[in-house]
């Protein structure tokens, strides 16, 4: 029994992590990774909806009639989504003008979409939120290493502090293309680490 909720926790964070082997929810991740301390905050967004809206789905997914199946994910998922967007706007107003027009776009963003269809809806309320706060995780430390990367290359920052002189920087990685390029490293490197590690394995 712990090993199989160990394994519900653990997928997201690589087997089954939700950019570099999914490749959902790659727009708004490669948009807002221009610095740590957007990709930070979209990560923990992204990972508060996820959980809320598992757990609610898991507890009453009985009740759900078939025909209103997905209306009543997308309300649930969009509650969320609008307390994450007014505590942001309240408290850290940087943080939600910056993450800007993909903060309320986490509605429909497909991995929450995608979780709560094909996971919450079939397990239990626990298990509901292992998945969750497991696919959150994994979303989040790729959000956080692909920003790392482009913030240091692109303005030659870290959290916002200058570290590296403006000379030296690179602004390829500021914009878009950037973000494909690192993104496509990311993956790469992560799917020569798990072929080697199932080499060795054998």
């Amino acid at each position: 029994m712990k090993n199989n909720k160990l394994a519900i926790f653990t997928n997201g964070l690589s087997k089954e992590n939700p950019l570099l082997v999914l490749s959902i929810g790659l727009c708004s991740s490669l948009a807002v990774t221009t610095s740590i301390f957007n990709g930070i905050g979209m990560g923990f967004a992204m990972t508060f909806v996820l959980a809320m809206s598992e757990l609610i789905i898991s507890l009453f997914h009985k009740r759900i009639p078939d025909s209103i199946r997905l209306p009543i994910f997308i309300i649930v998922i969009a509650a969320f989504t609008t307390i994450v967007q007014l505590v942001l706007a309240a408290y850290i107003p940087a943080l939600s003008d910056s993450l800007g027009v993909f903060l309320p776009l986490i509605v429909v963003n497909c991995i929450i979409m995608g979780r709560v269809e094909s996971f919450a809806s079939k397990e239990t309320p626990v298990n509901a939120l292992l998945d969750a706060f497991g696919m959150g995780l994994g979303y989040t430390w790729v959000l956080c290493a692909i920003s790392l990367i482009r913030e240091f290359l692109g303005t030659g920052s870290f959290f916002g502090i200058q570290v590296l002189p403006e000379a030296y920087t690179i602004g390829f990685f500021s914009k878009a293309p950037g973000g494909f390029v690192v993104f496509g490293l990311i993956t790469a490197v992560t799917v020569a680490i798990s072929k080697r590690a199932g080499g060795d394995a054998k």
